[in-house]
């Protein structure tokens, strides 16, 4: 069985990396096909007409459990994934206003701009049924787009009717990216958009019973007596995060040091609290049926204790992950402790691998897009590291006739058996938080030494007791429940701080992890096992690495998809220019955090040479203090007034100016635009002084014109057309109606043109007669809105790529 699990989760794994999902009729024949083949083969081995040798036998029967079980896997989550697919928004219906009825099904996240939230739709109206999808994710804005609108306040189970605009499923594709069409996908979420004024937008019903309403009206209420017992505190969002699983009100600030002193497991329901938790009601109800409650009922010889403890723990469990929001660790741990009761229950031993295995199982079974996310492998690797690592090698067999063991002993053994679990947790899971994250916290054993007893045993204790408590009592034990998180927040600043808090490297091949994953193995093997030292040397290679890089004399561009903005990091041998940081999202999202540092950390690439930002506009340099924080950046070239934040965050801050031009590794960089004069002109728009840079690599040259508008592409056909000419055209200001004049494109002359947009973008970038332009010039068109991002080796020829081809995916749809 537990082959046949293993099989069923690689199944579904292999499923999920399909540029295209197989047909319903193709699945049902491989599965009556399997059928056929495992009875036949059945019937070898009992008839014996393979001849094979008893530990051959048990391996053949072990690969055909995995091979049935892949298969099964494989065909259940493409069947699941077409249901989900099914319900689709039209793409002739994206941008068309709708007015919906339905309910608020989840737990609305309240930003300073509006609020976010799920809605399940049950009458669309003035359209025919089935034209939107069953379930959307919805925006509500206070003065989007321009418009005044006053946000609702929403809570989970009200029906409401709302006039909504819809987009099908879109998101940034990039490497090492979010998937946050995935996502979407994971969740059942097949549209997106946003409220939009109307004036019947209003609330129906105050509450819609359901099961899944009641639960999350229960996590809004408790959020809400938290928010309310905790004012304005910095941490209240840790609290919350503990009690009902809601991580979205967590500063990034403090996320970066959670993560990077290895302690942002404990930062939400976890496996660790659920256990705890589930454990300490079990056996206090262990405790008072033992005794019959103090009474002479003599409850035990009706049902046993044990039984008792293990079907209120398996409950108390159960409770504690519907308020965490059914997160994968949290599903894990809790199918696990099901299964023990269950096991006791029947009367049934229930080994520890038979138990890891079938909450495998119904993890993938019921979710198989759980196997997209680092939880499920660091949740599920973490636990088959320490059942690998710790079971049957801690304890010791007291002699009959030797004393029980005192107090300082079993205190002792306790201490050591969970350092010796940390131990083997901390290097059980490097390779594999080397693959996910390209990095790995070096302070992690020490951070989670304070972190794990005081989270797990104090604070969470008491956020779940104060949470519960009447308000004059809540506010008192929150607070202090506040108070040691905050206390622990300054200890772990001051871990964080520490010069080599984390090592980091390029994410390795999945070669290079299996080869340190064997180290790891042979590392953490029995006592007795031979110089289980060396399974450290496998890991040189894989901490060692460095970041890839071209040759001399040639360069690498990689347009990242941002959106609606400009971001291009440009490396040649020995050196790394980021032109543009992309689009400002929120008030703590950005280009900058979101998509150009996880690119940079996945690379290995802790340092870049230069930055240019073209000028100021929220859509160039929103991300550009991100990037300036998280990165070492030696210069900041830019068209900034010196009082700009970007500029004063500079170690060094040059203004752009045209006749600029260095030399790295063969490859010239040259300013085109602007003129140094330029700056003098107060009425100048940020536009017109976008730095413009050529780039020249192996006889190959790629021109980055910025925002610049007509009156600066005709300047520069004035004075710089010689120079102009470019294989490659990042095209100027996302192709907007007032650039790429015929003119300009005629001395370009590209080869290929670059048009970093958003999707349905509300500019309407890029505008159709310009699109048209450049292809009635044979210009190939690139588009990071539909190909995700690009990249372009430059060489002796150019070499094109575009990410969302690369690496397509069944729910792409493109």
């Amino acid at each position: 069985m537990r082959a046949v699990t293993i099989g069923f989760a690689a199944g579904a794994a292999w499923l999920q990396t399909q540029a295209v999902l197989p047909s319903l009729s193709a699945g049902v024949a491989a599965v009556l096909v399997l059928a056929a083949w495992l009875l036949l083969w059945h019937g070898w081995l009992q008839r014996r007409v393979l001849r094979v040798g008893a530990h051959a036998e048990a391996l053949l029967r072990c690969a055909a459990a995995l091979l049935a079980g892949a298969v099964v896997g494989f065909f259940w989550a493409a069947w699941l994934a077409h249901c989900v697919l099914s319900p689709q928004l039209a793409s002739a219906d994206e941008g068309r206003d709708f007015t919906l009825i339905g309910t608020i099904d989840n737990l609305p996240y309240r930003f300073d701009q509006g609020v976010r939230f799920n809605f399940a739709v049950e009458r669309v109206l003035g359209a025919a049924p089935g034209t939107v999808p069953p379930r959307i994710s919805l925006g509500w804005y206070a003065g989007f787009r321009n418009e005044v609108t006053e946000v609702g306040d929403v809570q989970p189970g009200e029906r409401w009717q709302l006039t909504v605009r819809l987009q099908r499923p879109h998101g940034n594709a990039n490497p090492y990216g979010f998937d946050y069409e995935a996502w979407l996908l994971e969740q059942g979420l097949r549209a997106t958009g946003y409220v939009r004024p109307a004036p019947h937008n209003r609330r129906l019903d105050s509450f819609v019973f359901s099961a899944g309403n009641v639960i999350e009206h229960t996590r809004a209420l408790l959020r809400a007596r938290i928010l309310a017992a905790l004012p304005d505190k910095p941490y209240a969002g840790v609290i919350v995060a503990l009690v009902v699983g809601d991580q979205r009100s967590i500063d990034q600030s403090d996320w970066n040091v959670f993560n990077r002193t290895g302690v942002g497991h404990l930062i939400s329901i976890s496996g660790l609290h659920i256990t705890m938790v589930a454990g300490l009601f079990a056996l206090a109800a262990f405790n008072l049926w033992r005794h019959s409650f103090f009474t002479r009922a003599q409850l035990p010889l009706l049902l046993p204790a044990q039984k008792v403890a293990a079907l209120v723990g398996a409950s108390v469990a159960l409770l504690y992950v519907l308020l965490a929001g059914f997160g994968v660790p949290a599903q894990r741990t809790l199918y696990m402790l099901m299964v023990v009761a269950a096991a006791l229950w029947l009367n049934r031993i229930a080994s520890v691998t038979q138990v890891l295995c079938s909450a495998l199982g119904v993890v993938v079974l019921i979710d198989p897009w759980a196997v997209l996310w680092p939880g499920f492998w660091l949740s599920f690797g973490a636990v088959a590291t320490i059942l690998y690592a710790t079971v049957g090698r801690t304890a010791q067999r007291p002699a009959h006739d030797a004393p029980p063991p005192s107090r300082r002993e079993r205190l002792w053994l306790a201490l050591s058996v969970g350092a010796h679990t940390q131990y083997a947790v901390t290097f059980g899971l490097v390779p594999l938080t080397m693959l996910l994250f390209a990095q790995v916290s070096v302070i992690s054993p020490l951070a989670n030494a304070v972190a794990i007893p005081l989270i797990s045993l104090v604070v969470t204790p008491l956020a779940l007791a104060g949470s519960m408590l009447p308000a004059t009592l809540a506010a008192p034990v929150l607070g202090l429940a506040h108070l040691l998180v905050e206390l622990l927040a300054v200890c772990l600043q001051w871990f964080s701080g520490m010069r080599y808090a984390v090592w980091s490297a390029p994410t390795p091949p999945f070669w290079l992890f299996c080869w340190a994953m064997l180290g790891t193995v042979w590392l953490l093997a029995p006592r007795g096992w031979p110089a289980r030292w060396l399974g450290l040397a496998t890991w040189i290679p894989l901490l060692a690495a460095a970041p890839a890089h071209p040759e001399p004399g040639r360069m690498t561009v990689t347009a990242f998809d941002v959106g609606q903005g400009t971001a291009l990091l440009i490396e040649t041998s020995q050196h790394r220019l980021l032109y543009d940081t992309g689009p400002l999202y929120a008030a703590t999202s950005n280009a900058g955090n979101r998509v150009i540092l996880p690119y940079l950390k996945a690379r290995g690439i802790a340092a870049l040479d230069g930055v240019i930002v073209t000028h100021s506009d929220a859509d160039h340099s929103g991300g550009a203090l991100s990037v300036l924080d998280g990165v070492r950046v030696d210069w900041v070239l830019s068209s900034l007034p010196p009082q700009h934040p970007v500029a004063m965050a500079a170690r060094r801050h040059l203004h752009c100016a045209a006749g600029q031009h260095w030399d790295w590794d063969g490859v010239h960089f040259e300013l085109l635009h602007p003129l140094a004069a330029s700056y003098a002109d107060t009425a100048l728009k940020p536009n017109a002084r976008g730095c413009t840079l050529k780039i020249t690599a192996g006889g190959k040259s790629m021109l980055l014109a910025a925002d610049i508008e007509a009156p600066q592409e005709a300047a520069l056909l004035q004075r710089a057309r010689a120079s102009l000419q470019a294989d490659v055209l990042l095209v100027p200001h996302h192709g907007s109606g007032t650039s790429s004049t015929s003119a300009f494109l005629s001395a370009v002359h590209p080869q290929a043109a670059v048009f970093q947009v958003g999707y349905r973008n509300r500019y309407h970038h890029p505008r159709p007669d310009v699109y048209e332009r450049y292809g009635q010039l044979h210009i190939v068109r690139l588009r990071t809105d539909q190909a995700g991002a690009l990249t372009l080796e430059f060489g002796d020829t150019i070499a094109i790529s575009a990410w969302r081809q690369a690496h397509a995916r069944y729910w792409y749809g493109r």
